[in-house]
Formats: structure tokens, sequence, C-alpha cells
């Protein structure tokens, strides 16, 4: 990394940290309200209405049924299993209890962080580089990943558990692919990325993720799940078939908790496929060379170990473990320039990164990060990675690309990251290991879940309504939602 943006990294964090440090309960500034303690620690997991996101909501029916000591002590203590942080070693026990007695209070109105337009069929962008018009190409509900097949039809996964196909001239065939194998749909879980192989022609092998619940606990309220990564093909009847195994974890890896399941493929050009695991709300398990999660994965087309990746000789390591020190890292994307591997990963509150992911790297998470998150007060550590670029207020960033096509000149080898959060595409200028420029092309059709280039030359992104903050629906609802296209205006 240039040390340009090493020299803003460091920056940054020492502006947070300053912001911080004006905030915390020294002894000669007036202690933080309860209104800003929950803006500062619990919105970022149960929204600023309180509505819900990586959490649950925190309805006054939720709260009825616990008295206050059970709130204070679910506050201190977390909530094993799930994203919910011990704040007994970062709050006292007053800022505790003003806590708990604001959870009592009616939630605020709050307005919807960014304008929503539900047609943007026509829209036309003026961007700095590269005027476009926004085409709708097929409606579908909360589309999660998509690849275009060789003769020109799309595969999109639909996160509540389908997989679709899109002809080539756009329309939606209306039975999903059957056959699928069971997925258990639920927070952040459910239908996720899907690719096919190089040599699809050949082999016809197309790759799916998914979470699914373990057996043992699939009848349970809440039951253990994780992701999972197979292939199969598609018969002329549009079923799945022929399904092997690429990843599977112990069963006592699965976990109750709804959170960061990844996950994205990516083959490079030897035919090796690298998927993403998130650390499933468990900061722990990505410091954990012998846990599969929290881990950017490398495997051979048939889900077998490479002889050189970096954990093969590691005692109790993951073999197929490539990178670790991860979150929940939804985009993965070739530099075809440099030849670098380039990611996106949600960070905590605050935080999300972009890194350059290279061969037995460890990206902090756990230890480090530019975001807040109790347990972690270091932005940086020996033989931790630093993130090229962070963004503080989160985006949320998905599904990235590199455009490498010749139909909009002046995008030419930029990186577009989909971001969930701030409804937005964003297109990063890229120079070696450094982002030079960005600009944001629109932050106002829907989270922006993934962004590909198809056989025509154009980006194809896909898109769902908003949800969230000032929505009045939970941030992991499933709702409608859209793949575009940006078509260039010369």
């Amino acid at each position: 990394m240039g040390l340009t943006i090493r020299t803003l990294a460091a920056a940054t964090a020492s502006v947070l940290l300053l912001w911080s440090a004006a905030h915390s309960q020294a002894p000669s500034d007036p202690p933080a309200g309860p209104a800003r303690l929950f803006a500062d620690n619990c919105a970022g997991c149960h929204g600023a209405d309180r509505a819900g996101g990586r959490g649950p909501a925190l309805t006054e029916a939720r709260l009825v049924a616990r008295v206050d000591a059970q709130l204070r002590h679910t506050i201190a203590a977390g909530v094993p299993g799930t994203e919910m942080p011990a704040f007994g070693g970062t709050l006292s026990n007053t800022q505790i209890a003003a806590l708990a007695a604001y959870l009592r209070t009616p939630a605020p109105a709050t307005p919807p962080r960014h304008p929503f337009v539900p047609s943007p069929d026509g829209q036309v962008l003026h961007t700095q580089k590269q005027d476009v018009r926004v085409e709708v190409v097929a409606r579908l509900e909360t589309p999660w990943g998509m690849v275009f097949l060789p003769d020109g039809r799309m595969l999109v996964t639909e996160r509540p558990g389908r997989l679709r196909i899109v002809a080539r001239n756009g329309a939606l065939l209306p039975a999903p692919v059957s056959g699928l194998p069971p997925i258990h749909a639920g927070q952040d879980g459910g239908l996720l990325d899907v690719a096919i192989h190089p040599d699809y022609r050949r082999n016809g092998w197309i790759y799916l993720s998914y979470s699914e619940a373990d057996p043992g606990s699939s009848a349970d309220p809440v039951p253990r799940t994780m992701t999972v990564a197979i292939r199969g093909r598609l018969d002329a009847n549009n079923r799945w078939t022929d399904t092997q195994t690429i990843f599977r974890a112990p069963s006592a890896r699965y976990t109750t908790s709804g959170s960061h399941y990844g996950s994205r493929f990516l083959f490079d050009r030897h035919g090796h496929l690298f998927f993403s695991v998130g650390e499933r709300g468990d900061m722990r398990n990505a410091q954990d060379l012998a846990s599969p999660l929290g881990k950017i994965h490398r495997v051979n087309a048939d889900g077998s170990v490479p002889a050189d990746n970096p954990f093969v000789h590691t005692p109790d390591a993951v073999p197929t473990i490539w990178s670790y020190g991860h979150r929940n890292p939804e985009g993965l994307a070739w530099d075809p320039v440099t030849g670098l591997l380039w990611e996106s990963e949600h960070g905590p509150f605050g935080g999300d990164e972009i890194n350059i992911i290279e061969k037995g790297r460890n990206y902090g998470w756990g230890v480090i990060s530019m975001g807040k998150q109790p347990g972690i007060t270091g932005t940086s550590a020996p033989g931790m990675e630093q993130p090229v670029v962070f963004y503080t207020p989160t985006i949320a960033p998905s599904g990235i690309t590199f455009y490498s096509g010749s139909k909009y000149p002046g995008w030419k080898n930029s990186l577009f990251v989909s971001g969930l959060a701030g409804q937005q595409l964003r297109r990063l200028e890229i120079h070696g290991r450094q982002v030079t420029a960005q600009e944001i092309l629109f932050d106002k059709f829907g989270r922006t879940r993934a962004v590909v280039t198809g056989p025509d030359g154009l980006l194809y992104i896909l898109l769902q309504n908003p949800t969230g903050l000032g929505t009045g629906v939970g941030l992991s609802e499933s709702t409608p939602g859209m793949i575009i296209r940006l078509v260039p205006i010369k």
C-alpha cells in the first residue's frame, strides 16, 4: 500500500480516536447521555429506530418480558453465540443502567438515510468520466449473486433460496431451478453466490454457496447453521443434479448466529477457486487457524487442497485457508493490470474495508479494526495488514468487480464497489496498490449487492429495495429487487 493511503488511514484513525476521547467518561467531561450511548454502541446492530438490523428489533413486546436487571445483565455480559458483545468492560455500571432505562422509552422516529427511487428505468447518471442510462433487465426478490452462462443466459440467486434463470432477452423464467439442497434462509443466510467453472462449456459445473441448518438442530427454534459450498449441473429440464461438496465445516463449527456467512466465489487463471466465509459473529474465529471461519479459502475446482496453500503444513490449521483475520468478506476481484486480488469486507460499526489479499496474510479482525467494536482498541498491530481504504460511516460493501471492457472508456480498469447501507455503487480509480480517486455513481436505487460485467461489455448490478433505518422494514428482511444495467450515452 502506498505512503499516501497509509498516511490517510493513520490520520483518519487519529480523528476517530480523538472523537472517541471527546465522548469518553473523562472526569472533566459531562457524561454521555443514554441516547448517545445507544447511538455509539447499539444502533449499528439494532438500528437507530430500534427496528433491528444485525441484531433483533428492540420492540416493546420483546422488552416487556425482561426486568431491568436482565437487560443490564445482557448488556454487560453479551449473548454467547451471537454478535452481541459484552459491554461490561467498556461501559460503567451507571452507563449500562442508563442504557437499560433508555430502552424503555419510546423509540425515536428516524428518517431514511437516503432517498429511494423505486423504478430507476431510464434514469440518466452524469458521472465524472461517463454518462450512462439505467435500464431495468428483470425483477426478482433479494437477488444476491449473478453469473452469465456462455449462451448469454443469467443465473441469479435469490437469498430466500431460489436459483433463477434469466433468458438472453431479459425474461425471467417463471419457475426456479428445481432440486437444490435444503437451504436455511434467515437474517444474513440463504442462497448466496453463484459461479461457473472456467471450462463450463466442456464440463457444465456450476458453483453455489448457501447457509444450511445442521441436521441435528434443523427442528430447533433457532437452528445451528453454516456456510456451505457445492457444485452441480443443470439438466435439460433446468433441474439441479450431480451435486458435489466443495466446502462443509465440521458440525461443531455450526452456530445459532444468523450473521456473517460471507460469501463470494472467484476463479484464478490457473483454475483455483477462491471463496470467502464470514466469522459468524464471533471475532475469535477470525484469528484461529483451526477454524475455517473468518477466512478466504483457496481450493482446486473439485474442492481438493492445492499443495502450495500457505498453511498446508501448519499443525491443526485448516489447509484450504489462503488468508485470515476477516470479518464478513462479500467481494472478490482480480485487478487486470497488476493481477492483485482485491476484497471488500464489512466492518463492525464503521470501518468497512477494501483490502489487497495476499497469501498467508493476517487482516487483523479480532485484534484491530478501523471501526468501533467492544474488545478492540487498536487500529494496527505488527504482522497485521492495513486496509487500502476504509469507510466510516458504513457503506456495507458487497460484490466488487474491475471493469476491463471498452464500452465505458473513462472507466477502464476502475474497481466498482457495491454498497448495501449506502444504496450506492462506487467507482474507485486504482494505481498499483493505491486508490487514487473515488466517486459515487448512484446512491438512491436501493441496497446494491453485486456488480458484474456482461458478455455485451455492460455493467449489470443487483439491487434490493431498502431495509433498515427509517424504512419500517427490518434490515435483514427479504424485499423486491431487480437487475439493472448501465448503458453508455455517447
